[in-house]
């Protein structure tokens, strides 16, 4: 086989990091996806802020929970997207948590372009238990086939931004937990959509909540339970791998 009938190699990077999950365990999951294609060759970042990595990237996967890119890396990401760039956003990537005096916790609005990137800012969710995800767009490639399914996990309260591509919905009918706009939660949430900038687009997927016994640190020395939520479902890999076949697909809308 010649050089120009060589496959091409896809340049991913993958940020993975934050607070109150399990990342090693989030992080491994994911490496392992990617790795079953031998043309991806995947960076690993524990933040934003590597800008020529982003700009020079192919695809960008994203794990975390409170990590806000600084404005310039926002703006990176902002010209990546315009000009074809596909980032796959999972769970907690549109989290900005402050605890107050209260005992509460906010969402700030601090960061309106990487939520307006994102199409959603997570506001708050109820405690973790049984939910049923809907299919909303049964026809689309990334859900096709795919029948309504019961996870236990955190269920995301989510203020939208822009239009979105639904695919995966559900109905919440409780007040989320120990946070400042629990009140306003109960109604539909967009559980896994697609929004598009310019060439490029985001996907975002916000199952797959994951804890260990010390990931509550300095919070909590020791939290009981190994949490897995979503990542024990056979149907969950199903979209992490869709998901990065659309990444990979960067042709297509």
């Amino acid at each position: 086989m010649s050089e120009s009938e060589h496959p091409s190699r896809i340049d991913c990077v993958l940020i993975c990091g934050g607070v109150w999950h399990d990342m090693d365990f989030a992080r491994l999951e994911v490496l392992k996806l990617l790795a079953e294609d031998q043309r991806v060759r995947t960076r690993v970042f524990e933040n934003y802020e590597d800008i020529e990595a982003i700009e020079t990237a192919d695809i960008l996967i994203t794990y975390t929970c409170d990590v806000t890119p600084s404005l310039p890396a926002q703006e990176a990401l902002k010209r990546w997207l315009a000009k074809g760039g596909r980032w796959y956003a999972l769970h907690g990537t549109n989290s900005i948590l402050r605890l107050l005096d209260t005992g509460v916790w906010d969402a700030p609005r601090w960061a309106p372009l990487m939520m307006d990137l994102l199409g959603s800012q997570f506001i708050s969710h109820p405690a973790i238990e049984p939910y049923t995800v809907r299919v909303a767009d049964p026809d689309h490639p990334l859900v096709e086939g795919i029948e309504p399914f019961e996870t236990t996990d955190e269920l995301y309260h989510l203020e939208t931004h822009g239009a979105l591509h639904v695919l995966l919905d559900t109905e919440c009918t409780g007040l989320g937990t120990g946070f400042v706009e629990a009140d306003d939660a109960p109604g539909t949430y967009p559980v896994f959509y697609i929004k598009q900038h310019g060439a490029g687009a985001v996907l975002y997927l916000t199952l797959g909540h994951c804890r260990g016994h010390y990931d509550l640190q300095p919070m909590m020395d020791w939290w009981p339970t190994v949490d897995r939520c979503a990542w024990d479902l056979p149907v969950f890999y199903d979209l992490l791998r869709r998901g990065i076949g659309w990444l990979k697909d960067r042709e297509t809308v």
